[in-house]
Order: structure tokens, then C-alpha cells, then sequence
């Protein structure tokens, strides 16, 4: 049966939906009007050519009314973007790629006499480190201004102003607020010398003065503009504007003291206990793993700089490497991009604190969970710190490891590890005494069939490749 993207509601000319495996898209009589439009531009099969805008075709299928219950005029088919990931979950070198590439498709379009009648980063989806742009039913006739200037501050260019000159993440400022940043409240963040940093007084402090002086209705609004001389020009103008300020933006000085600060994991692949003997051994073990099955998607928990990441790669269709380290996501995003690479997928999370349920009834962006559903999964040089550091139970780690299904290779760490002495010594005495190997064996045998284990050379982890077992 036919399904509603729950967060494909609030364009009364357009939605998406799935039937058959297919991501389709339904348009009113006014926009199937904008489709024809669009595909006989030159523009739309250049970018979708080159893979910036989701390659679409007319569906001649059945599909079901609009969520307002009337028939679609034209339905059409997207190419499926293989995994979903939303802009809180991205770091800042990958929002701001977002960023460039909404604003390049905006002024390809008003080159010929289209527009885009929303800005926001929801528009953009990742295919590996790739960014392609996926709405395509917000592309319209350019009619003055750009309607989505708005949106495209708040959710786009605010969050990179307040990284690049203030240091502050986005991710978690984005995940409270499904909308974006509101002017006012950034505006606030840049008080004293700070307002007067690039792009500020322009976006933020004008955009807030702006808001608070203008209570008309924005359809009104744009018809102002219109008549008081803001033409497509003046569009373009101010699109180029902000594509230069974002490509300059960036969070700090590669090099400086500030950069050189060490996040939590930037130096771990040097700090850790691995021996070259450990690290080989680990290395083959999980190769093993993966090799002989190949896998739709993987999912790297805890993924760091992207190791195995890019081992799982080599043996799956893709891999999404998760990361709570937001430095360490974003150098690796970096690498990704500089490579060409659309099979590692980059996303920053705390695995103890994932992405939820956001907007409308909690589902106009979905739980992680839901979006990622690997058929293998690594969790490696995780476990003692979900345990320990963060102090989740070792029953909990092991049902949350379960959760994800399918097959695994887990580390775990024994208690006389160095890393795991380290994260004990900041602990009560006797507060872990249950985190033992073989606690943790009988508690993987109860949720898992042990395929395969094997203790690295140091002597002090094991590799386990389990799969889990069907509720």
C-alpha cells in the first residue's frame, strides 16, 4: 500500500510517497504546469547529469489521492536517495556543501526564468559525500524575490555564522528546533564587536530589525518587493552574495591553537593500546567478517576517523560512520569529499543520545532507528565506553546492539585493558565488577549466535562476529 512520507505535508502542490519500492512524488495541476516547465530546461539535465539535483521521471502507475484527498495531476518517480540524514546530524563542512549546492541549483534556475519557492537544508540529501538536491517540486516561474531566503538563513546559513564566528556546534541547536534558527535569537548570540563579523549585519542583524517591523502577510510582502523595482536581477545579486559568503565561511584557521585543541577522539588512533600486531589481527578479523556476504548497507558505531569504515566499503553498496565527535566527522567528511567518495556516508551522533522523533507529531523527521536499517554492524572500541563512560548498563548495550539486527563484529574490551583502567579510574571503586568477558559472552549468547571469536594478541579484547537472533 501506498505511504506518506510523514514529513511531505506542508506543500499543498506537492508530496512524497512510496508504492512498490518507488520514492514517488505527486503534483497538483499547477505544479505538474512547473514540472513541464523545469524539464524542458537546460539546466535540469545538466545538474541532474552531474548529479546535483535527484534524477526524476514521469510514473505512470496508479497512485493514491493527495493527503487532501483530490487526484494528482502527474506523478513521478525520484531515484532513491539510500540513506535519509537530516541537517542536525551533519557536520559543518557537510551543511555548508548543502549550502553551496542549494544556492548554485537557485541561480541555474533564475538563469532561466525559474526559482525556488523554499530555501530550506531539508531540500538537500547526502549519497556518500555527495549533496544532491531532491525538492524538486519547490522549483517555480522566478517571480521577483526569492521566497526562500528566509528558511535558507535559518536553517542553512544562521547555524554556519554562529560555528564559523562563535564556535558553537549547530547540531544541537538544529535538533531543538525542526525550523531552523529564528533571527532574533542568533541575532543575540552577536552582540559587542561580533555583529560585526562577515555576513552578520547584512543576514542577522537586518534580518531580525526586518522581522520585527514587518507584519504583513508575506504574499504581500513579495508583492511590494516587486513593485518597488525587486526584480529576478536583484535575485541573482543577492544569491551570488550568499554563495560567496558561504564558501568563505569556515570554523577557525586550519592550524591555529584554537584548531589544534584535541576533541575527544581526534588523537585516539595514536593514544590507543593497539600494538601493530592488535591492529593487524583486528583488521583481518573484520575483513573476514565482511567479505564473504556482501552487504546492502553497514553501519560504523563510533566510526572515528573512518578505518573501517572505508574497509566495510569495500565490501558493501554503503556504510554509514557514525561519530559523536563532531571535529573528527567533520575531517573525515573532508577526506570523503576530496575523494569523490559516495559510498561512506558521515553522520555526527551521540549514540547514547540519538536523533529522535522531530516536528509534527514527532514524525515529520523520523527517529535514526528508522532510517538506518543495516544488515551489518560494527561496534568497535565501543562497548567499555557506552558501559563505563557512559554508564548504560552492559544488559542495555547488548539489547541496543540487537536492536539493529542482522550480522556483527562487537569489541570488547577486558578489564584489565588499558583504556578501559583509564575510564575505571575516574569511577568508584566497585562500581563495574560486573563488566567481565564472560558476563558479557553470556549475556551476547542469550540475544546472539556466536559465529566466530577471536582474542588480539595483547591479550586484553576480543573480536566477536555474532548474529542476531530472530525475536
Amino acid at each position: 500500500m501506498p505511504s506518506y512520507e510523514p514529513g511531505s505535508f506542508r506543500d499543498p502542490d506537492s508530496a512524497v510517497f512510496r508504492a512498490d519500492g518507488k520514492v514517488l512524488r505527486g503534483l497538483s495541476g499547477r505544479a505538474a504546469d512547473d514540472w513541464d516547465r523545469l524539464r524542458s530546461t537546460a539546466f535540469f539535465a545538466r545538474l541532474t547529469e552531474a548529479g546535483k539535483v535527484v534524477r526524476t521521471t514521469p510514473y505512470e502507475g496508479e497512485a493514491p489521492p493527495s493527503p487532501r484527498g483530490e487526484p494528482w495531476a502527474r506523478v513521478l518517480e525520484h531515484e532513491p536517495v539510500p540513506v535519509i540524514s537530516y541537517p542536525y546530524e551533519w557536520p559543518f563542512a557537510m551543511l555548508r556543501e548543502a549550502a553551496v549546492l542549494q544556492l548554485e541549483v537557485l541561480l541555474a534556475a533564475l538563469d532561466e526564468g525559474m526559482s525556488l519557492k523554499d530555501g530550506t537544508a531539508y531540500n538537500v540529501q547526502f549519497v556518500g559525500s555527495r549533496p544532491v538536491f531532491i525538492d524538486i517540486g519547490s522549483f517555480e516561474p522566478a517571480a521577483g524575490p526569492w521566497p526562500g531566503y528566509r528558511q535558507f538563513c535559518q536553517t542553512m546559513l544562521f547555524p554556519l555564522l554562529v560555528q564559523a564566528h562563535l564556535g558553537v556546534p549547530f547540531q544541537p541547536l538544529l535538533r531543538g528546533a525542526v525550523d531552523g534558527l529564528g533571527a532574533s535569537d542568533v541575532a543575540g548570540m552577536f552582540s559587542g564587536l561580533r555583529r560585526f563579523r562577515k555576513g552578520v549585519l547584512r543576514n542577522v542583524l537586518l534580518h531580525a530589525y526586518l522581522e520585527r517591523r514587518v507584519t504583513s502577510a508575506a504574499e504581500a510582502v513579495k508583492a511590494d518587493l516587486r513593485s518597488s523595482g525587486f526584480s529576478v536581477e536583484v535575485a541573482k545579486a543577492t544569491a551570488r552574495k550568499l554563495l560567496d559568503l558561504v564558501r568563505g565561511l569556515e570554523v577557525g584557521k586550519r592550524g591555529s591553537d584554537a584548531d589544534d585543541e584535541h576533541s575527544i577522539w581526534s588523537d585516539y588512533r595514536t593514544t590507543c593500546s593497539y600494538s601493530d600486531a592488535d591492529a593487524k589481527a583486528k583488521h583481518e578479523f573484520v575483513r573476514a567478517a565482511l567479505e564473504p556476504q556482501r552487504s546492502r548497507l553497514v553501519l560504523d558505531l563510533g566510526a572515528n576517523d573512518g578505518e573501517y569504515s572505508a574497509l566495510a566499503a569495500e565490501h558493501a553498496d554503503h556504510v554509514v560512520a557514525v561519530d559523536a565527535d563532531e571535529k573528527v566527522v567533520d575531517l573525515l567528511y573532508r577526506r570523503l569529499r576530496a575523494a569523490g567518495n559516495e559510498k561512506v556516508l558521515p553522520l555526527v551522533m551521540n549514540l547514547v543520545d540519538p536523533s529522535g522523533g522531530l516536528g509534527w507529531r514527532n514524525r515529520e523527521r523520523a527517529p535514526f532507528v528508522e532510517r538506518v536499517r543495516p544488515d551489518a554492524t560494527l561496534a568497535l572500541a565501543l562497548v567499555h565506553h557506552l558501559t563505563i563512560a557512559a554508564n548504560v548498563p552492559l544488559p542495555e548495550v547488548v539489547a541496543w546492539l540487537a536492536d539493529f539486527g542482522g550480522r556483527q563484529v562487537v569489541e570488547f574490551p577486558h578489564h584489565d585493558d588499558v583504556q578501559v583502567k583509564r575510564l575505571l579510574a575516574n569511577k568508584p571503586a566497585g562500581l563495574f565488577d560486573d563488566y567481565r568477558r564472560e558476563t558479557f559472552e553470556r549475556l551476547l549468547a542469550e540475544r546472539f549466535r556466536v559465529l566466530r571469536q577471536e582474542t588480539l594478541p595483547g591479550g586484553t579484547r576480543t573480536l566477536y562476529l555474532v548474529e542476531a537472533v530472530d525475536a
